[in-house]
């Protein structure tokens, strides 16, 4: 085995002092780290960097470029967020600046930010910062302290982060029930059990559902491959497995919209006109459909596609089941994640607060003293 200075290398220009990355490796790291992002998350992202430029131009009247003074990060922040003064809310964000950035689309409503869309939008800064390694003002302490206080003065005043509302069997039922023997009622059928029985899948996750992913195992019973999900990004979990079954009515279901609508490749949920088949469901398409059907049956609550990833780990607490078995459909790589998902509906639920048998108080009356007396009487 040669060693290390026997070896003879050919003579290359430097691309680079060796403490600067090259711009072709910069480059390289961006593709990787773009082609490693899902498009939810790149789309986040995106939409993110967007509105902070906007802001920052409309506030200091320049163009916005990085690195950002450890000041204007706290600007941010104040502009955004409500704060308690003497008996009102207020924040810093002018008007006019605040009125033009909902007139451009950036901005949905007039007033403060929800403090998790502030903490995203410093998360995406900070990571701008990171990938053009420069100076980072957003990890600053002071910040960080600003932030932390932020969220303590927020469960101070009983915000507390809100959730979809979750859609378990009755839900679902309800649901099902609006769905006819239209192209569009069998499709919505199938795509409402698809996800909820195949462990509550996100609606990024439906809209991505493929045929080649798919295949049948028996007269009501089916696989899906998940290839790629929000969890695998950072490898598979230990708990799970890429392949969920879907069966029973669920089958039953998928198998009834794929007849009807002759699919054999692509997307396996699709848009519809007027009873053509179109392409592929977008993630935003599963969520209207939930909220749809939702409005349809009458139900009251904040609807979403997530209500049916929720529902489904509500259920199974509902059910018992025991949480590997409920983590290993779901990807979940954290315990804590999934008991976030127990929403109060099914807090009596919970098997655990009923550890104590009605026998026990009927037995501790058979053993208390009859009366007592005197001194002890109390």
């Amino acid at each position: 085995m040669k060693r290390n200075s026997d070896l003879r290398l050919p003579t290359l220009p430097p691309i680079a002092p060796p403490e600067q990355l090259a711009t072709e490796a910069a480059a390289a790291v961006r593709d990787i780290l773009a082609e490693a992002a899902s498009a939810n998350t790149a789309r986040s992202y995106a939409s993110a960097l967007r509105y902070c430029a906007a802001w920052y131009q409309g506030r200091y009247g320049q163009p916005f470029a990085l690195p950002l003074p450890e000041a204007v990060v706290i600007q941010f922040i104040v502009d955004h967020l409500a704060r308690r003064s003497e008996s009102a809310l207020t924040w810093e964000l002018p008007p006019a600046l605040d009125a033009a950035l909902v007139e451009a689309g950036l901005k949905q409503r007039l007033g403060p930010l929800k403090l998790s869309t502030i903490s995203h939008r410093i998360a995406v800064l900070s990571k701008a910062h990171q990938w053009r390694r420069v100076a980072n003002p957003c990890e600053q302490p002071a910040v960080r302290h600003l932030l932390a206080r932020a969220r303590r003065a927020a469960v101070k005043r009983g915000d507390r982060p809100t959730k979809k509302t979750a859609i378990t069997q009755p839900e679902l039922a309800a649901l099902l029930a609006t769905c006819d023997a239209s192209l569009t009622g069998v499709r919505d059928r199938a795509l409402l059990l698809f996800a909820f029985a195949s462990g509550g899948r996100r609606r990024s996750e439906v809209a991505a559902a493929d045929l080649s992913d798919l295949r049948r195992v028996g007269e009501r019973a089916f696989v899906y491959h998940l290839g790629h999900s929000k969890t695998q990004q950072a490898g598979p979990s230990v708990t799970a497995t890429p392949d969920k079954p879907i069966l029973g009515p669920a089958a039953d279901a998928l198998a009834a919209w794929l007849a009807a609508a002759q699919l054999t490749d692509g997307p396996i949920f699709r848009r519809l006109w007027r009873h053509r088949i179109g392409g592929g469901l977008s993630p935003a398409s599963v969520a209207a459909i939930v909220q749809r059907r939702a409005a349809m049956a009458g139900l009251e609550g904040d609807f979403g596609g997530h209500s049916l990833r929720s529902g489904f780990v509500t259920e199974g607490g509902r059910q018992g089941i025991a949480l590997p078995a409920l983590m290993a459909m779901t990807e979940h790589r954290a315990v804590g994640s999934v008991i976030g998902y127990f929403q109060a509906g099914g807090v009596t639920d919970n098997p655990a607060a009923r550890l104590l048998d009605d026998g026990i108080l009927h037995a501790s009356h058979a053993s208390s003293p009859s009366s007592v007396s005197g001194d002890d009487a109390s």
